[in-house]
């Protein structure tokens, strides 16, 4: 494909070649970057095909246009059989698309098979090294490099040593065609190079070149069609039970970029017409609730290699490097709450919540000066989840996750809730019968549920007040002591994707924090009374899941009106590139574990600890959220229904509904609501939507009410002939819930939106 031209390529291939489809899909009228040409210049689109196409004046072609064309293109050619694809780019590795992406990255999603035309003159040994780390870095597949031969640099014997022995790529040196005799007529100068093309096409370096590209195409293809047979093999999957995994089960990814993984097509596809090797498969699940600025993002990768280039890995025990400092800094200011003032690294979300559960104890030990052998418990809701360690599956309550496992002893008390979901279009909260509430309630509009100042004028709170004082004062009563109110804010994830009243975790949190008699005696003298040291119990929110712009908000503590004095952050923290978690305490809690005894510190720690990849990933996935949030880069959504985008002064009126808003716009979720025949609930918040299923097997993690679905989605639709695509997502026994990162695109989830509603029909 040519951005820019300064002659007819398509004239210079039909003069010299026979048989070559080709076509140039854009041009512009003048020879400079794509992306001045496309702010002043006119493009002629499609010139071979509308040779007299009118001339568009100042149109910049988006990225999406010159993917799907070039898409297009290859997906027509390989409709006519088997044959080479070359696509051919204007410049440079970094020079802008008519965008002002650079190629580089505005390539990234087709991640074709790159043959490098390297530099021969001065200087070109640094370019033509310097491109192909800047491709590889971006995850293309370099597999042969290309220049001419010139003996007064000797450019290609060097770089012939260096991609070998440093990377086992083979360069092909070309010789130099001939200079063109101005003084000779144009038929002597079309035979010159006619010539040059039949005998440098016969030599050997060519042949050789060409049959290493073809082997390399058919290894990579073998290779993605035994993947999933060798994985079922080797592989030992999480959260599966590998008697009933079978092969065809197993989906193989052969990239990811943006949203959507390249995964192999099926062939078991239930497209009629398939006839591609891959397919965008939409990444439904964010992997895992990790994605948050897309598969393959650069700035990420160039974060990474940064501190890997600067540090490697370094101990941190003792000892401190920027990326660490930086993140520490960045992260408590960011979340604005005056109580947490230190932060703790480790590896992911689970053991992160382990620290958070051994700080909180050691705390309350101290203050109500409990022996070591104290038993002491947690306070949480039903359905809780906080990780895979040993500690933190004592912190969770009895599920399908830990119900038969060995080292499960159960220390905690888990209250019911009330629960939020929008039935047959209108918002309700579910209230269980342990509530002795007067009956559920329904809302309008999901911001008021989230507007707590207003319910809590109303007496919305009482009832809850009521329960939560008679279940903790029953526990009480049987001697039973409680170390720590550990809570997932506003949506418990593994727990079953459930949207949690707000109002009700508020006022827990009220209700621990006003009646701190309940849990001890309490020595006046060494604790301060004031809004930064905890009272009642630490409380302790576990944002893995939700945390960092999950939900539309940089805290989902901020939700709940309400600071916790223990915070654990991770997932979204690297933006879902490596692992890292921190979890974040008040000055309070880091006092717990002062002593002149060693083996009275918080004796935790991995070998990893505050990686300096991580951190510097850290600091730039939380810059690009910050920088979206201020730029207004979810506007759309946030007026897609959800709430109008009012920068007036009567936006931050204390009487204005909060901002809640999804990406998955509110007449989805008031459609699917209405299929009352199979839709139990929705609800949808940030870049979450969830669907709850009726179940005749029941709810929870043994129920298949939502595979049905789940299948339909990863059926997929056609993008064109042969062509297509779908989501790859995940079920929690009757619930199905899909998940786009914080850089999902409006159109993307219109496409997705248009697939559920065919399904949910289907």
């Amino acid at each position: 494909m040519k951005q820019t031209i300064s002659f007819n390529i398509n004239s210079h291939i039909r003069r010299f070649t026979k048989g070559v489809a080709h076509q140039t899909l854009y041009q512009y009228s003048q020879a400079v970057s794509p992306h001045i040409a496309a702010e002043g210049n006119v493009l002629s689109y499609d010139l071979d095909r509308l040779q007299n196409a009118a001339k568009l004046s100042k149109q910049v072609i988006s990225n999406e246009r010159i993917l799907k064309s070039v898409y297009d293109f290859a997906s027509e050619r390989a409709s006519v059989g088997p044959g080479w694809l070359f696509i051919e780019t204007a410049g440079g590795i970094h020079s802008p698309g008519p965008s002002g992406t650079t190629q580089a990255d505005l390539y990234a999603a087709l991640r074709c098979p790159v043959v490098l035309v390297g530099d021969w003159k001065l200087g070109g040994i640094s370019s033509t090294i310097s491109a192909f780390e800047s491709l590889k870095i971006r995850g293309y597949d370099v597999e042969s490099i290309v220049l001419f031969d010139d003996a007064k640099y000797g450019n290609a014997d060097y770089l012939k040593d260096y991609f070998k022995q440093r990377h086992g790529l083979s360069v092909t040196a070309l010789p130099m065609p001939p200079l063109r005799d101005n003084a000779s007529s144009k038929e002597k100068d079309e035979t010159s190079m006619l010539k040059y093309y039949l005998e440098t096409s016969q030599t050997n370096a060519v042949q050789d070149t060409l049959n290493r590209l073809n082997n390399r195409h058919n290894a990579r293809v073998k290779a993605l069609e035994n993947m999933a047979a060798d994985a079922h093999q080797k592989i030992w999957y999480p959260f599966t039970q590998q008697q009933l995994l079978q092969t065809k089960d197993i989906v193989a990814i052969d990239s990811a970029c943006g949203n959507h993984f390249q995964t192999l097509v099926a062939e078991s596809t239930t497209l009629p017409n398939a006839k591609s090797l891959l397919q965008p498969s939409f990444d439904g699940s964010a992997s895992w609730w990790t994605q948050g600025l897309g598969h393959g993002n650069s700035s990420l990768t160039l974060a990474a290699a940064y501190a890997a280039g600067r540090y490697g890995h370094v101990m941190f025990a003792g000892m401190i490097h920027e990326p660490a400092l930086k993140l520490a800094t960045l992260i408590l200011d960011s979340f604005r709450n005056p109580r947490l003032s230190r932060v703790f690294f480790s590896d992911n979300g689970s053991t992160g919540m382990e620290v958070a559960v051994k700080m909180a104890l050691r705390a309350a030990r101290i203050r109500y000066g409990w022996s070591p052998d104290t038993k002491i418990d947690i306070l949480g809701l039903k359905g809780s989840y906080h990780g895979d360690t040993i500690g933190t599956m004592d912190c969770s309550e009895p599920n399908i996750y830990n119900e038969k496992v060995e080292w499960y002893e159960g220390k905690g008390v888990w209250l019911d809730y009330p629960q939020i979901q929008c039935v047959a279009g209108e918002w309700q909260v579910q209230v269980p019968c342990e509530i002795e509430a007067d009956h559920n309630q329904s809302f309008s509009h999901l911001s008021d549920i989230f507007n707590l100042g207003q319910r809590i004028s109303r007496g919305d709170h009482k009832s809850y007040e009521t329960y939560i004082n008679s279940a903790l004062r029953k526990y009480l009563d049987k001697g039973r002591k409680f170390g720590a109110l550990i809570l997932e804010p506003v949506v418990l994830g593994a727990g079953g994707m459930t949207l949690v009243d707000p109002l009700f975790q508020q006022t827990l949190v009220r209700v621990v924090r006003q009646n701190a008699s309940l849990f001890g005696a309490v020595e006046s003298s060494g604790f301060p009374d004031d809004d930064r040291t905890w009272q009642g119990l630490p409380v302790v929110f576990d944002e893995v899941f939700t945390g960092i712009y999950r939900l539309g908000r940089s805290t989902a503590a901020s939700f709940l009106d309400s600071h916790p004095d223990i915070s654990v952050h991770a997932k979204l923290l690297t933006g879902g590139l490596v692992p890292l978690c921190v979890t974040l305490a008040s000055e309070c809690i880091f006092d717990s574990f002062a002593s002149e005894e060693k083996s009275d510190a918080l004796l935790h720690g991995h070998s990893y600890t505050a990686h300096a990849v991580g951190c510097q990933v850290a600091i730039e996935s939380l810059n690009q959220l910050q920088r979206m949030e201020k730029t207004g880069d979810w506007n759309w959504a946030k007026s897609n229904g959800w709430m109008q985008v009012d920068n007036s002064i009567h936006a931050s009126l204390p009487q204005s509904p909060p901002q809640v808003w999804s990406i998955w716009p509110l007449s989805l979720v008031q459609w699917i609501s209405l299929q009352t025949n199979r839709v139990a609930g929705v609800w949808a918040l940030g870049s979450v939507l969830a669907i709850h299923l009726h179940a005749a097997d029941g709810s929870g993690y043994t129920s298949s009410a939502a595979e049905g679905l789940r299948k339909r989605l990863l059926s997929g639709a056609e993008i064109g002939p042969g062509v297509s695509w779908n989501v790859h997502s995940r079920v929690l026994g009757n619930v199905l819930y899909i998940m786009g990162s914080q850089q999902t695109m409006e159109r993307e989830v219109g496409e997705i939106s248009d697939l559920l509603r065919a399904a949910l029909k289907g």
